[in-house]
């Protein structure tokens, strides 16, 4: 009825309380799990399958959907933000790592799925090759969650590892949505109906390389041309104003279109960031040329960056309520209960390594590119004491950069092991919208998501406290980029209130 409304009432005392205690445990779990193991999203995930229907269903069920959708934003705003922060000349750069280290992350989990599941255990084909897809996935809001909270330490983005990271599990994600479209769609199959096979498999393939191939043509023939030389110059007169404008429209514009051309919305979030990261002119006199968010918001013809804005406005909205809401409706997904028999608690924890180790592999690519065959020519044996010295010298900083290239070896594979969202997600369309997955194929599966999704962020957070300095001052560590000359420093023109 057009003249309806909503009528206005107190909420009662009970839901009140709820509401409270959930957002309070929520941020009270965060800070203790990230304080004993150094990863804060396995407690907040803990609240979710506490608080939601797995376990003592306290949250009312249209409480939980609405968080649930709350939280998907927040993750779009996740991938946005790591758009935002990604350096596009290290992306570029370490493309090829980064393709290697996607195919090994996507193939490795299937491959030994089927020779565990299929072999081992006795699941059918197509149940083990969707088990093992949504085991291919890697959780980008993970991954990202890891980068930003790693930065104390070292910022990972910067970072020649953390590039690679970005850009495979980017990459995961894609494939595994694509892989997830494709599961979808299977029931079609299985009801027999005139469907176009090539195309089902085809669109959410062809949509994606589409958009990883146009989006940085477009982006860098034409509206980085046109965005600097007529717009950004009237950017500096409103600053975040005009920026946070530019990054709703892109943002959905991106997400809009990634969502109606069947490939994933998560890619199109980065896509976004890294869109805006671009456009920008990197000229010393350009407006977002500037060393500090104070820069630009206190000199007329400076602006503040994209991300100055993202911090200023978004951060904390996101940090302390998108993003735990998120980790905590992935704890709503969870089939907590039914994961609690012998049989599927041996046979979980067994895929579960298996699956660690699939992913570990990624970071072999770090040691095999950093290896040069070398033939070292013959000397005579010097016999000089100084000579020993400075050959044991030696011995031992090259011992030791072999040990770092290792830690960001380690570091690579373990970030690249949680699944989260995009593993259940593909797990739960397999087993709610086909008949191929069977109840105990999907426990082992969601065994196998749950530990990894413990076991990645928990092993990044130790490397990262123990020997992250050492990961960055490393040759895989800090890039530091190119920085234009600076004019002379001036006295701001004038400060906003």
């Amino acid at each position: 009825m057009a003249g309806s409304f909503l009528p206005y009432h107190e909420p009662e005392i009970v839901q009140i309380l709820i509401i409270i205690s959930f957002f309070f445990i929520l941020s009270l779990a965060e800070w203790a799990s990230a304080k004993i193991i150094r990863a804060g999203i396995i407690g907040q995930i803990a609240v979710g399958i506490v608080y939601g229907k797995p376990l003592a269903d306290i949250l009312e069920m249209d409480w939980q959907k609405t968080f649930l959708s709350l939280g998907y934003v927040g993750l779009i705003l996740i991938i946005f933000e790591g758009g935002l922060n990604a350096r596009v000349d290290l992306l570029k750069a370490n493309l090829v790592l980064s393709m290697l280290g996607a195919a090994t992350g996507v193939c490795f989990p299937i491959g030994l799925s089927y020779l565990l599941l299929y072999l081992g255990f006795g699941y059918g084909a197509v149940e083990t090759f969707i088990i093992g897809a949504a085991l291919s996935a890697t959780s980008l809001g993970t991954t990202f969650a890891v980068i930003s909270a790693a930065s104390g330490t070292v910022d990972l983005a910067q970072t020649r590892v953390g590039s690679i990271l970005v850009s495979a599990a980017v990459i995961d994600d894609v494939v595994g949505l694509v892989m997830a479209s494709v599961i979808g769609n299977l029931g079609q199959l299985e009801g027999g109906g005139d469907v176009n096979l090539g195309w089902l498999i085809g669109r959410p393939i062809v949509a994606s390389v589409a958009m990883a191939i146009v989006t940085p043509i477009v982006t860098k023939f034409i509206f980085a041309p046109i965005f600097r030389r007529f717009i950004e110059h009237h950017f500096a007169r409103f600053d975040h104003i005009s920026n946070i404008i530019l990054m709703t429209l892109s943002l959905s514009a991106f997400i809009a279109i990634a969502a109606y051309t069947g490939t994933s919305v998560l890619f199109g979030a980065f896509l976004a960031g890294t869109f805006l990261t671009y456009i920008p002119s990197k000229h010393p006199e350009g407006p977002f040329v500037v060393m500090s968010r104070e820069e630009g918001e206190n000199f007329a013809d400076k602006s503040p960056t994209f991300i100055h804005t993202f911090e200023r406005y978004l951060m904390d909205v996101q940090k302390y309520l998108m993003e735990p809401l998120f980790f905590a409706s992935i704890g709503f997904a969870i089939p907590f209960v039914q994961l609690w028999t012998g049989k599927r608690i041996w046979r979980g924890i067994v895929f579960t390594l298996l699956m660690t180790i699939a992913k570990f592999i990624v970071g072999v690519w770090v040691p095999l590119s950093t290896y040069r065959p070398t033939r070292m020519p013959f000397r005579r044996p010097e016999k000089s004491c100084i000579g020993e010295e400075d050959r044991t010298t030696k011995r031992n900083v090259v011992n030791k950069d072999q040990a770092t290239v290792w830690l960001s070896a380690l570091l690579l594979g373990s970030a690249m092991v949680a699944r989260g969202e995009i593993g259940l997600l593909i797990i739960e369309i397999g087993y709610n919208q086909t008949s191929y997955v069977s109840e105990d194929g999907f426990i082992t599966g969601v065994w196998a998501i749950l530990l990894n999704t413990i076991i990645g962020p928990a092993t990044v957070g130790l490397l990262v406290k123990y020997y992250g300095k050492r990961i960055g001052e490393d040759a895989w560590g800090l890039q530091h980029p190119v920085v234009p000359a600076q004019t002379a420093v001036r006295a701001p023109e004038h400060v906003f209130a």
